[in-house]
């Protein structure tokens, strides 16, 4: 009775008595977790309860084996392991089962969710051999709930992330082909069962490869899914089609039987069904079909520049389809929604994006297809076949050879910026995303003296005609700018007459405070990129731009007073960060001239750190600035330190704002960078905060390789200063290189190799701080670098960043101990193994392989007494 009480209060409205009972829930599972989950596992299995007490035990079961965080959902699988005993292990599992036959769906489907969290656990450890067999037996012999509950069951447990799970669902591939298979035929009668069978079917295609091995198995799977193609019912049909593009992308090889004798029909006839989710899935199986073709093909290429002579193979199928798909596709393009949001993803945009992929995998093939298309719809009445041939054009701007497009674009470009002032404004926003991917993909086409004028007007009157298409237009800009930026420096760009109306006409579009919000942050990014290619004659124009900025920026200080709702606060927070970011590309392009305005520059941006909430995201921009404005004055920057410092400090040691302390980690390499030796007042502290973030549970394994790298720049920048850090800093660094990268963690893969480059960066920054006087403090060390220098060259898991960073450690530590004590390590063979296989291969830049000789040098003076030359 207490256990059904509590359960009814969570679902109270009454937010005070909600949570008292969601914190007895708690204090019940910490005290008693094997009698608080025998508790909820009888109260979820009484048919005698109401509804909504079995639903709410439901979700606190759920939550009881539940966690966002890896270690948080290791604890609570390890609670059920080690503080429940096996006869109540039993009992609780037994009542999950038994509740999947329960005529309360809800309490079914609430049981099928238990049943796959304690299957997480148990099965990869084989301690519930039994659960399979009865899963396959329920589908085989059950009521419709039973099968159904039972499908949802198995799907829930293929779907899981948990790695040893997924692992060990390999050898019970057999008991979870047959149920699926089972419940999947046209001769299951309940709908409701064979969509259940079909959903987990695609869940677990990734765990029956043996099956998929055998012909026979695989034609049986392969017959069943293209039957459910055509069952007559959207769902069982989409999660076919789903089906169809899973087994597409994992079992590519085995696909040519089937493509052959019934896919390519299906899939043509699904994209054509009424039904959207349907027509979708069918498109999305021609996406997957091009973007596993265009995969192999960068693959085999790489295989080949590596000298393998392993291929995959590659079929082609989106070549020989593409005379028949293609104008499908371009037929669904006119399936447009004028009320779409830009987020939503319909039929029409489902086949714009398959058309992309066809003309990226099919090359020059598809380009007469599609010309014919756009041709014949280009000037239609109806707007909804302008648009498609617009789009239609827009699509296959990559992967087609640009000298063959050249011509047409040349051709067309007049046309669309004409289209720029059609009277729909879906049709002008797809002109602008159009001459967008010309400027993206085949720049070279745009000719300045015939093009440049007239675009850049179409695509300002865009932006500011309708916020609709301001994205598009805005986009479309950035990338115009990256074409015609000409070399960095340069006196003159192609630009440069265009620079002051187009930074006039940004400043009217955000000028007001109640204009639209996507367009004034779009056209300020426009601003921004402005900035950035602005050539060297326009930079008078820039300067003059940043009193307008910091005035606009200025103004916002009064108005955190005048917030009285959340919209007001997102706006200002808006404006500010815009306006943050302008100010940030200003004082990147001027460099060192921004100096006589970095009074009021700081003065400004201390405003505003000063008045924000401490939710806001405007600090991140607001820092973000700082650091280029201390990079621009380097050691000018000094006075500004002791105003700023408390607003750095608190970021560091604001652990519950990742963001936010990331940005601050960043900004100390910045300032130090900065600063040089000016910044050892301030670098005990900067030490304090890096060193309790590494202790810490929430951003420490996260920020380790960029505070690595920040204990680099420190030590750098305060030279033998840095000696008083360097034991506390070398145990960091030590702990650090035991991290190892697991067979097939490829997701951490980055990572890894980011943390590695930290190390090296940390020893490196070290070596050059010590060996101008106080290189014994170092020599305690040495063995431990080189140590981890063998441990990278012995790791697979390696990147040519990661190899220049060891190359420059090399270098510098053989550099800073010339006399011979540690020539036997420097001239082991693996290290000379290293140094050769880097200087000599053909895949890495010139700085890398220039790096690696100048290591060898470093390494051959040793015992000679010379010194070399400092690597950067």
């Amino acid at each position: 009775m207490y256990m059904n009480q509590v359960l009814e209060s969570t679902l109270s409205t009454d937010g005070s008595a909600r949570d008292n009972a969601e914190r007895q829930l708690l204090q019940a599972a910490e005290v008693d977790f094997s009698g608080y989950v025998s508790a909820l596992a009888d109260e979820l299995a009484n048919e005698q309860a109401q509804p909504h007490i079995r639903s709410a035990a439901g979700i606190a079961l759920k939550n009881a084996f539940s966690a966002r965080e890896y270690t948080r959902l290791r604890d609570l699988q390890l609670r059920w392991r080690e503080r429940v005993p096996d006869n109540i292990k039993a009992s609780v599992k037994g009542l999950a089962l038994g509740t999947l036959a329960s005529k309360d769906s809800r309490a079914g489907q609430s049981a099928a969710q238990f049943v796959a969290s304690i299957a997480a656990i148990e099965i990869p450890r084989n301690q519930w051999p039994e659960l399979m067999p009865a899963l396959v037996t329920n589908v085989g012999e059950g009521d419709d709930r039973l099968k159904q509950a039972s499908l949802v069951t198995i799907g829930y447990i293929c779907e899981s992330e948990d790695a040893e799970l997924r692992d060990s669902l390999v050898q019970h591939s057999n008991a979870i082909l047959t149920a699926v298979v089972q419940g999947a035929r046209k001769e299951e009668a309940n709908l409701d069962v064979r969509y259940a069978a079909i959903v987990a079917l695609s869940d677990s295609l990734e765990f029956v490869r043996t099956n998929f091995e055998n012909e026979g198995e695989r034609n049986y799977i392969m017959q069943v899914i293209c039957e459910a193609t055509q069952s007559g019912d959207s769902r069982i049909e989409s999660g076919a089609y789903g089906c169809l593009n899973r087994i597409m992308a994992i079992y590519y090889d085995k696909m040519m039987f089937y493509m052959e004798k019934a896919l390519f029909g299906l899939t043509i006839l699904g994209m054509k069904n009424r039904e959207e989710d349907v027509a979708k899935l069918a498109i999305e199986f021609w996406c997957t079909v091009c973007e596993e073709e265009l995969a192999i093909e960068d693959d085999n290429a790489m295989t080949q520049a590596e000298g393998g002579s392993e291929l995959r193979p590659c079929f082609k199928f989106s070549r020989v389809a593409a005379r028949e798909v293609v104008p499908v596709l371009l037929e669904l393009l006119a399936q447009q929604d004028e009320d779409a949001a830009e987020e939503d993803y319909n039929i029409s945009r489902a086949a714009y994006q398959c058309l992309q992929l066809f003309a990226q995998s099919v090359g020059g093939d598809i380009v007469q297809v599609v010309l014919g298309f756009v041709e014949l719809n280009l000037r239609h009445a109806n707007w909804h076949w302008r648009d498609a041939a617009v789009s239609a054009f827009g699509a296959i701007m990559e992967g087609p050879d640009e000298k063959l497009l050249e011509p047409l674009i040349k051709q067309a470009l007049p046309v669309l910026i004409d289209m720029m002032n059609d009277s729909v404004v879906q049709v002008k926003d797809s002109a602008a995303y159009t001459l967008g991917r010309i400027c993206e993909n085949v720049s070279e086409s745009i000719d300045q003296q015939t093009h440049l004028t007239p675009l850049v007007r179409s695509l300002f009157a865009g932006l500011s005609s309708n916020p609709k298409m301001a994205g598009s237009c805005c986009w479309a800009l950035m990338n115009l700018t990256d074409r015609f930026a000409g070399e960095p420096g340069a006196q003159v760009n192609p630009l440069s007459p265009h620079f002051q109306d187009s930074v006039t006409h940004i400043l009217k579009v955000t000028e007001s405070p109640e204009g639209d919000a996507q367009v004034r942050m779009a056209a300020y990014e426009v601003l921004n990129a402005f900035v950035q290619s602005s050539a060297n004659e326009s930079l008078p124009i820039v300067a003059r731009l940043s009193d307008v900025i910091l005035q606009r920026l200025e103004n916002t200080i009064p108005m955190q007073q005048q917030i009285v709702s959340v919209d007001d606060r997102n706006t200002l927070e808006e404006i500010q960060t815009s306006l943050s970011s302008a100010l940030l590309a200003i004082i990147q392009r001027l460099e060192r001239e921004i100096k006589p305005q970095a009074d009021r520059i700081m003065h400004v941006l201390l405003q505003v750190l000063n008045s924000v909430g401490a939710k806001s995201s405007v600090p991140d921009t607001v820092f973000a600035t700082v650091g280029a404005l201390a990079n621009a004055l380097e050691e000018d920057f000094a006075k500004y330190m002791d105003s700023f410092t408390p607003f750095l400090y608190n970021a560091l040691g604001n652990q519950e704002e990742p963001a936010l302390c990331a940005m601050a980690v960043g900004l100390v390499s910045d300032i130090t960078r900065s600063l040089g030796e000016a910044s050892q007042p301030y670098c005990d502290a900067f030490m304090n905060y890096l060193l309790q973030i590494l202790s810490g549970a929430t951003n420490g394994q996260q920020l380790r390789p960029a505070i690595l790298q920040c204990f680099g720049d420190m030590a750098q920048a305060i030279g033998a200063q840095f000696e008083k850090y360097l034991s506390v800093v070398s145990q960091v660094l030590n702990q650090s290189s035991t991290m190892t990268l697991s067979d097939g963690a490829f997701e951490m893969f980055d990572y890894f190799i980011s943390l590695r480059e930290g190390i090296l960066d940390a020893w490196d920054g070290a070596i050059l701080a010590m060996k101008h006087g106080e290189v014994n403090a170092l020599r305690p060390h040495v063995h431990s670098i080189i140590k981890f220098l063998h441990l990278v060259s012995q790791d697979p898991n390696r990147s040519e960043a990661l190899l220049r960073a060891a190359m420059g450690v090399t270098g510098d530590l053989a550099d800073a101990f010339p006399g011979g004590e540690f020539a036997e390590a420097f001239r082991s063979d693996w290290m000379t193994q290293l140094i050769r296989e880097v200087r000599s291969s053909q895949e890495y830049s010139a700085r890398t392989k220039e790096t690696a000789r100048w290591a060898r040098e470093q390494i051959k003076r040793q015992g000679t007494g010379g010194q070399g030359t400092q690597m950067s």
